[in-house]
């Protein structure tokens, strides 16, 4: 399991903590910034699912993985020589 699940997932959890605190206590800067928390929390969550999916599949698949790792290279060095 990636690390950022973890974090991620911790994040969330204290952001929803702000930003029920500043609801409780009137304080909506502590409440906007408990939001922005559980919003990057869950961001974080996401990309380290998305880190875990691509590992899985690197692992399970490793020569399908590295031939779509040459085309994306193949296709981003055409578009950045064409600038």
């Amino acid at each position: 399991m990636d690390e950022n699940r973890v974090e991620g997932a911790t994040r969330d959890i204290g952001g929803k903590v702000q930003d029920a605190v500043g609801g409780l206590t009137g304080d909506a800067a502590t409440q906007l910034r408990g939001k922005a928390n559980q919003a990057a929390g869950q961001a974080q969550n996401l990309y380290g699912q998305a880190i875990d999916g691509v590992s899985g599949f690197a692992r399970e698949e490793p020569l399908t993985a590295l031939l779509t790792a040459l085309g994306v290279g193949v296709l981003l060095g055409f578009v950045i020589a064409r600038r």
